[in-house]
């Protein structure tokens, strides 16, 4: 899904890691915000805030707000049944030397 949106490998790999560069400065303010509300307890600092608010109008961090809280609640639901991961977010074989192939 997230290759589907338009994310790079070097992007989706650096959200797994500690190395933040390849993303830009609104997508590591996403990050910030996510890691911000998963806390337990969450705490959106004054600064945070104030940083989306210079990114984003009202309506949009509604919109992300609803979005992060939904998706932390179904991972938290999720440990509950222990569902794994698919592993829709690995390429396959075919599919990596396919798209290598076209570039």
């Amino acid at each position: 899904m997230s290759r589907k949106a338009g994310l790079s490998d070097e992007k989706l790999a650096a959200v797994r890691g500690s190395d933040l560069t390849p993303l830009s400065e609104t997508e590591r303010l996403v990050i910030d915000l996510a890691d911000a509300m998963v806390s337990t307890p969450s705490n959106i600092s004054d600064e945070l805030y104030a940083r989306l608010r210079q990114q984003f109008s009202e309506e949009q961090l509604i919109e992300l707000g609803a979005q992060i809280a939904f998706e932390n609640y179904r991972a938290r639901f999720n440990r509950l049944f222990d569902v794994g991961s698919d592993e829709l977010d690995q390429r396959r074989p075919s599919e990596a030397t396919r798209l290598e192939g076209a570039a």
